[in-house]
């Protein structure tokens, strides 16, 4: 039998295959996103089931199989409920777990992501703080950490000097710091449309999630 290995991370994405089956996403901390499958998890009786549900953070018992990893134990720490129960939440929630997907490569180490993913989902878990802006300074810091962030530039001149300050403070700050302070109306406008620009300018395809997300919005 393959030997057994243990991650710690969270479902970025849950696909039916089979009848009874289902193929998940993970990103994790040792082996950045994992694809596996987890026999039986369609099954309402199987302890897998609301493991392999999107945003279950926590350990995962894979096998490493001929040309795939199995999933075979799961002992979730946190199911972001409150991002289950609440749709325009939910829909946030979604929006990161496909950005982060589209950011990271398979069996590559990617723990600044996952560990501002994590911190983002708990910021939407918090009803006292604006979705809009944690989507935004999501958005703006997974740049940043993945490297692809051009800086403000000639942007700076064309926004206002809180909306600068905005940005750099983003950019400076830890994780565990992103997310202690809000902003006037006409700054999230500005952050708003300079966060636009730059999803434009580096995702190449269409946000399933995004497009959900503007109609329950709208």
């Amino acid at each position: 039998m393959s030997e057994r290995i243990f991650v710690r991370g969270i479902v970025l994405l849950s696909q039916t295959a089979g009848e009874t089956d289902k193929r998940v996403t993970l990103l994790t901390i040792e082996q950045g996103k994992v694809n596996a499958f987890a026999r039986g998890a369609r099954r309402a009786t199987s302890s897998l089931s609301a493991a392999t549900e999107p945003f279950s953070f926590g350990t995962f018992s894979l096998v490493a199989g001929k040309n795939s990893y199995y999933l075979t134990d799961a002992q979730i720490d946190n199911y972001f409920e409150e991002l289950r129960t609440d749709l325009s939440a939910a829909c946030y929630g979604m929006l990161f777990l496909e950005l982060a997907d589209y950011y990271t490569i398979e069996n590559n180490e990617d723990k600044p992501l996952l560990k501002l993913l994590y911190q983002s989902l708990r910021a939407l878990s918090v009803k006292s703080i604006d979705k809009k802006l944690v989507r935004i300074i999501y958005e703006l810091k997974a740049l940043m950490v993945e490297g692809e962030y051009p800086g403000l530039d000639m942007e700076e001149h064309e926004l206002d000097p809180s909306t600068v300050y905005s940005v750099h403070f983003i950019e400076a700050a830890p994780v565990e710091k992103l997310y202690t302070f809000a902003v006037s109306e006409h700054v999230l406008e500005e952050l708003d449309r300079f966060a636009l620009r730059l999803r434009r300018r580096f995702i190449n395809r269409p946000l399933k999630s995004l497009q959900m997300l503007e109609t329950v919005e709208a």
